[in-house]
């Protein structure tokens, strides 16, 4: 198990958003986090991130309690994990070389030869070349940003990588084509991948498993054929 969150609430002042949510994540899956509007879809990886605040039950992530997790034990998890959040997140006056290299220069003591090289892997990783070295985020598509910012976030040989609304602000031919990329990632890199999307098609052809907040609770847990043959109401809602 990679992940496991167990009864989880959250509230904003008297807005309980989460009221014992749980769901545990399988090794190799790419699992998805699916929901209406409001329904703290985002909250819930964010708080798997440390980013966020859960008032009660816990997070249990590659062996790590969040609870009352120490600063040591937290610099370590991070270590383990990438994110790319809905609009790329880029630094704007960091060349693609830079942006890159910002977690290696950060965590490790790599000397400047090594770091070009783990740079130019990664960005072969993704399926793009050193022509885009020198360029800014703001002289790339944004299907090329998506893709500089997963190099970023594998950068440190995570095996575990979030992704928020991933294909959001990408025409639907730059979707499929970063869902074909994430495919190949998982399969070629043995990734764990936890995405929110509300993208139809990416429901459908990359999610091994995935659940649907409703009401504050998991409305649903399983797979896309699951959902289709099981709930019918949520598969209209969400699959058509």
């Amino acid at each position: 198990m990679i992940i496991k969150a167990q009864n989880i609430i959250t509230k904003f002042g008297e807005k309980i958003v989460h009221d014992g949510v749980s769901f545990e994540i399988k090794k190799n899956e790419i699992f998805g986090i699916l929901g209406g509007s409001g329904s703290g879809k985002s909250v819930l990886l964010k708080q798997m991130l440390m980013l966020e605040h859960f008032d009660g039950g816990e997070y249990e992530i590659l062996g790590y309690k969040l609870k009352n997790i120490n600063e040591e034990d937290a610099l370590a998890l991070r270590k383990k994990w990438g994110v790319v959040f809905q609009f790329a997140a880029l630094f704007s006056f960091f060349n693609v070389y830079e942006n890159i290299a910002i977690p290696l220069k950060e965590y490790t003591h790599l000397d400047e030869n090594s770091i070009q090289e783990l740079v130019l892997m990664k960005l072969k990783m993704v399926g793009l070349n050193e022509s885009v070295l020198k360029q800014f985020p703001s002289e790339l598509s944004g299907g090329m940003q998506k893709r500089v910012a997963i190099a970023r976030a594998l950068a440190l040989d995570s095996k575990l990588l979030f992704l928020d609304e991933p294909t959001s602000g990408l025409d639907p031919h730059s979707s499929r084509e970063f869902d074909d990329l994430v495919l190949e990632l998982k399969k070629s890199f043995d990734l764990n991948i936890i995405l929110v999307t509300h993208d139809k098609e990416s429901m459908k052809n990359l999610l091994d498993r995935f659940i649907i907040l409703e009401n504050k609770k998991v409305g649903f847990c399983g797979t896309y054929e699951e959902l289709r043959l099981q709930n019918e109401r949520l598969f209209k809602r969400f699959m058509e």
